[in-house]
């Protein structure tokens, strides 16, 4: 089948899930080509969608080794995610390039040891877990990863895509009309990525 075009994946994490919208066509003619949500922690394991609390009393090396497991499995269900997506994508002609991942404005810690000693530290470091598991994923998949801090998203979709930010925002709640609720903050955001995206793929 003939490409019908380029498609990318734009993800607003969170503690054992993720939202992600697809968009594909151009960036002055983007269109939602999916939406959905994303797990990420193992249903068997509930206390896996905070991985960092749930070493949190644990020595380095046993909170470590803990960490990795979490993380195969949150990387392994990223991993899955994204095939079956790029697998209906690629059967309705589209190509997936790249993937965008909204990035947190937390402050992160330096060591295992000095996250483990911070209980602010530690909320970041929950969301960070899912965030690498999903970019890991995503490289396992050949697809280009960009992170973007979620606080300067407007502003550099405000200069790449040459609108002025009320202007994105009401393009963005038209995605939204395309394919109906939900359609919440999570949404909005991970499809704006998605669309800055889109103008360099």
């Amino acid at each position: 089948m003939v490409a019908a075009g380029v498609a990318v994946m734009g993800f607003a994490p969170h503690s054992g899930w993720a939202a992600v919208v697809v968009l594909g066509g151009s960036h002055t003619d983007a269109r939602v080509l999916a939406r959905s949500r994303v797990e990420m922690a193992d249903h068997r394991a509930p206390e896996s969608k905070q991985p960092y609390h749930a070493v949190e009393t644990l020595g380095v090396e046993e909170a470590a080794r803990r960490l990795d497991g979490y993380m195969a499995v949150a990387e392994g269900m990223a991993y899955a995610a994204i095939q079956a997506l790029a697998e209906d994508l690629s059967g309705r002609g589209y190509r997936v390039t790249s993937v965008g991942v909204l990035e947190s404005s937390g402050r992160k810690g330096s060591s295992l040891a000095s996250i483990l000693a911070s209980h602010a530290l530690i909320h970041t470091a929950d969301g960070d877990h899912f965030r690498q598991a999903l970019a890991a994923a995503a490289e396992r998949s050949g697809l280009a990863v960009s992170r973007v801090p979620a606080r300067d998203l407007e502003a550099q979709a405000e200069a790449r895509l040459c609108r002025p930010v009320p202007r994105l925002r009401e393009a963005v709640n038209e995605f939204g009309r395309q394919v109906g609720p939900p359609w919440g903050v999570d949404q909005k955001m991970a499809a704006l990525l998605a669309w800055l995206l889109l103008d360099q793929a």
